[in-house]
C-alpha cells in the first residue's frame, strides 16, 4: 500500500465523519480506518523480512481473509513472499479477529454474569461483530486456565507476615442468591512486596478448611511464616499451629481493637479510642509501650477499689 492511497483514505474517513456516520460499527469510518493501517503495517513488515534475507526471494501476491473487530468486519489483504517464509506478526496467519478487544469486552461481559448467548447478542447489536456462542466459551476458558495455573503457582519458602481473612459475598448461583466466603491470604515476602498468596472459595468460614487452605501454600512451598495475623475465629490458631507450628499467631488491630471495646462502658468508649489510638499508630516500639502503660493506669480500676466496694 502507498503513502498516497493511504492518505486518500484518510481523507474519505474525514468526509465521513463530516457526514455523520457512525465511528464504531459494522459501518463505522473507523473500520476503513483499521484495514489500511494494518495493511500497510503488514507490507512493512514483509519489506522488513525480504531486506533481512539473503537470498531470492520476492514477493507473490496476496491472500485475502475475514478479520472480526469491535469496530466492524472487514477484509483484509495479506502480503505473501515466493518462499513462505513471511509470518507476518500484526495479524498472525489464521488470525481471523482482533483478539485483544473482543476478549477483554467478553471477559468484562463474563464478570458481570451474562450467558454466552447474551454476549454474542450484545456485540452484534452494539458494534456489529457476529460471532458464534461458541467463542465466549473459548475465552473464558483460557481466562479459567490461567486462573488454575495462577491457583497452582510455587510460592516462596518463607513469609515474613501474611495476613489471613475470608470475605463474605453474595452471588448468583444457579438462578439463586447465595453467600460465599473467599478465603484471602495476603502474605509480605522477604523483598518487602505484598504478594496474594491464594484465594479459595467456601460455603462458609470455619476452622477445619483453614487447615487445608494451609496446607495447600504449605506444599506450593511455603514452610514458615513468621507473623501470621488472623481474625478471632474460633480455633484459627491451633489450625495454623497444626501445620505451621513455629508461626506466631497475632489478632489484627480491627480486631483487637472490637475486642477492647467489649470491656468498656458505651459512654467512654470514644475517650478510650482516642487513648488506644496513640498506643498502635506510635512511631517505634519505645512510645508504644510508653502509651500502652498510660492507657493500663487510666482505664485500669484498681484492686482496692473492689474491695472497698464489695466489702460496702
Amino acid at each position: 500500500m502507498t503513502e498516497e492511497n493511504t492518505e486518500f483514505d484518510f481523507q474519505k474517513a474525514l468526509k465521513g465523519i463530516q457526514e455523520g456516520k457512525p465511528f464504531t460499527g459494522k459501518d463505522g469510518v473507523l473500520t476503513s480506518l483499521i484495514k489500511n493501517l494494518a495493511e500497510a503495517a503488514l507490507e512493512g513488515e514483509l519489506d522488513s523480512h525480504l531486506g533481512q534475507e539473503i537470498s531470492t526471494n520476492r514477493r507473490n501476491g496476496k491472500s485475502k481473509k475475514t478479520i472480526k473487530s469491535l469496530n466492524g468486519n472487514f477484509e483484509l489483504k495479506t502480503p505473501r513472499d515466493h518462499d513462505s517464509t513471511f509470518a507476518p506478526q500484526m495479524v498472525k496467519k489464521h488470525q481471523t479477529t482482533l483478539s485483544d478487544e473482543i476478549e477483554q469486552k467478553i471477559i468484562a461481559l463474563y464478570g458481570l454474569g451474562m450467558s454466552y448467548n447474551d454476549m454474542a447478542s450484545h456485540l452484534q447489536e452494539i458494534y456489529g461483530l457476529e460471532i458464534s456462542n461458541s467463542t465466549p466459551s473459548a475465552v473464558t476458558g483460557k481466562i479459567i486456565h490461567t486462573v488454575k495455573e495462577w491457583q497452582a503457582r510455587p510460592l516462596e519458602n518463607m513469609y515474613p507476615i501474611v495476613w489471613l481473612d475470608a470475605i463474605h459475598y453474595k452471588i448468583r448461583e444457579n438462578g439463586k442468591v447465595t453467600s460465599k466466603a473467599v478465603y484471602t491470604i495476603l502474605g509480605v515476602n522477604i523483598q518487602g512486596h505484598k504478594e496474594v498468596l491464594g484465594l479459595y472459595i467456601s460455603e462458609n468460614e470455619g476452622a477445619n478448611f483453614w487447615i487445608q487452605v494451609l496446607t495447600d501454600i504449605s506444599n506450593r512451598g511455603v514452610k514458615d511464616i513468621l507473623i501470621a495475623c488472623v481474625d478471632g475465629l474460633k480455633g484459627f490458631p491451633e489450625a495454623i499451629e497444626t501445620i505451621l507450628p513455629e508461626t506466631e499467631v497475632q489478632l489484627c488491630v480491627v480486631h483487637q481493637i472490637r475486642n477492647s471495646l467489649r470491656y468498656v462502658d458505651s459512654k467512654n468508649q470514644k475517650e478510650f479510642m482516642v487513648d488506644l489510638k496513640r498506643v498502635y499508630k506510635a512511631v517505634n516500639k519505645d512510645l508504644a509501650e510508653a502509651e500502652l502503660d498510660n492507657l493500663e493506669n487510666k482505664w485500669t480500676i484498681p484492686v482496692q477499689n473492689w474491695s472497698l466496694t464489695i466489702s460496702q
